[in-house]
């Protein structure tokens, strides 16, 4: 008995002394800086709850996600390493694979189990997964070419799926990456050729037929839904309050089970990618339509996942850290702007997948009482590849030199004592790869455009602006003067571009941008 009640302590308590806290990870997805409330005054929805963490803990006002879209992202907050390093451009689609995180790769979930705690996921995992053919062989398909014609693209997807042998299970699933328990989807919830749900590593109720899109509701945020295989347990309405629903319960079992043993929960929601299909509960209780109505869905999530935190009177000593995976969707901002005069982007230039601030500059909040101040503004730039490192500190695990190499230790800036700037160099990368590198006001991109988007077609050409610099191969901005992103300053400051740009080029010739660890 003894013995137990050692082990027991030993895991809950860091070599500091102090208790570990449990760590909840709520990520958004397509939630723009715009779309939450305590940041942008002139939103239309009021995400009172996501607000309510601001008051209790510290708003980031200078956060990025790693990519400018979600599968990179993913990867780089689980692993702690910018994904071009991989070279994989695009995300995953259906049965997109193998996974990104190879089986020696220590991630998030990992280094936390190695650390005592207990990990779970529930929602999107969009990292890419293997399924197995009846054969046994890997379905490896990749998401064609955009110039692809879509019915091309139907085919070789729906095909991909119903290639699937559910009766083996999937060898690189969350829950042999360092998770201990999973409940999700392999991409996004209701916009894949795969609807269904995996628990585990296996596909208990595989899909039977193919959608009917008739039958799902009809706006201008219901596109990007392909018609794929679908299962008779999923209900593209109520995926997020499936998560939900999963991630409760697991809180409950978690304290009834193992009360003294901290966790890791990873809450990755479908909210507020397109298509917007709110839950039957939401559906009109904004007066910004159907994406309105999305949004306040995720924030009575938030709000519904604190609550169950302080039933159980374990909220104080839980860390909390609610994001987002990139800035918002092209179609979901254009109109969102004209119909309601919502501006998910603002007050930054660009948009999902561009390189320009709107594209990755996302919320972050962080609350944990008795450690991060309650009402404190963060201005420091941070990425969400930070995580890792940053809990690696709190539960005083030993990352080694090839684990987490973009990864930054940001728990100086939660406590209210950092006194410089922690990352001198922060680094930003586009679905097609194109790199920017950020150091304190200047920003260099190293591509012309956005990275992303292509303003020239009818629909962005409203929010295209004059190349200040159009023979420039680059772009330069000063963010103090110049936070929209107006006026390239390449040929006015050859120095900066010339230091900045040699600085993405030795992080990426030496694999890293953190420091070397002893």
């Amino acid at each position: 008995m003894k013995l137990t009640f050692i082990s027991i302590f030993l895991m809950c308590v860091s070599l500091n002394g102090v208790e570990r806290p449990n760590i909840v990870l709520i990520l958004a997805d397509d939630l723009g800086y715009g779309d939450v409330s305590c940041y942008n005054p002139e939103s239309k929805v009021q995400t009172q709850n996501i607000d309510r963490l601001a008051m209790e803990g510290m708003r980031f006002t200078d956060a990025h996600s790693p990519s400018t879209v979600c599968t990179p992202t993913r990867y780089s907050i689980m692993t702690g390493q910018m994904v071009f390093r991989l070279n994989y451009p695009g995300v995953f689609t259906g049965v997109g694979g193998p996974g990104l995180i190879k089986e020696d790769r220590l991630t998030l979930p990992g280094m936390l189990r190695d650390q005592g705690y207990e990990t779970a996921l529930f929602g999107k995992w969009h990292i890419g997964m293997s399924f197995l053919d009846r054969n046994g062989a890997v379905i490896n398909v990749k998401e064609p070419p955009r110039e692809t014609s879509r019915e091309l693209k139907q085919k070789i997807g729906l095909d991909a799926v119903k290639r699937i042998d559910y009766s083996r299970a999937i060898p690189d699933a969350p829950i042999h990456r360092g998770f201990d328990h999973f409940f999700g989807t392999v991409c996004c919830p209701t916009s894949d050729w795969l609807y269904a749900f995996i628990d585990g590593d296996r596909i208990p109720t595989p899909p039977t037929q193919i959608l009917d899109r008739d039958k799902l509701p009809k706006h201008e945020w219901s596109f990007d839904c392909r018609i794929g295989m679908v299962a008779p347990d999923f209900n593209h309405e109520e995926v997020d309050m499936v998560f939900l629903e999963k991630s409760l319960e697991f809180l409950d079992t978690h304290h009834q089970e193992n009360p003294r043993k901290p966790f890791f929960l990873f809450h990755s929601l479908q909210a507020v990618h397109l298509p917007s299909f709110p839950g039957k509960d939401f559906q009109g209780k904004t007066t910004a339509g159907p994406h309105g109505d999305f949004i306040y869905q995720f924030d009575h999530i938030v709000g519904q996942l604190m609550k169950k935190l302080e039933d159980l009177g374990i909220a104080e000593n839980t860390l909390v850290i609610v994001t987002s995976d990139n800035g918002p969707e092209v179609g979901t901002v254009i109109n969102m702007r004209s119909k309601y005069q919502h501006d998910g982007a603002r007050p930054w230039r660009g948009v999902k997948r561009d390189n320009w601030e709107g594209g990755h500059r996302v919320p972050m909040i962080v609350r944990w009482p008795g450690k991060v101040e309650a009402g404190s503004i963060a201005e420091q730039t941070v990425c969400l590849t930070d995580i890792m490192a940053t809990c690696a500190a709190i539960t005083d695990a030993k990352l080694p030199n090839g684990a987490a190499e973009d990864s930054f230790n940001i728990l100086p800036v939660l406590l209210g004592e950092a006194k410089d700037e922690i990352r001198e160099f922060t680094l930003h990368q586009t679905i097609s790869l194109d790199l920017a590198i950020r150091k304190g006001e200047w920003k260099y991109l190293d591509h012309k455009g956005s990275g992303g988007n292509n303003y020239d077609q009818a629909k962005l050409k409203l929010y295209a602006l004059p190349d200040t610099a159009p023979n420039a191969p680059g772009q330069l901005y000063d963010l103090k003067r110049d936070p929209g992103e107006t006026n390239n300053l390449y040929f006015v400051y050859p120095e900066i571009v010339r230091e900045l740009k040699s600085k993405l080029e030795q992080f990426k010739e030496s694999g890293r941008s953190a420091p070397r660890r002893l």
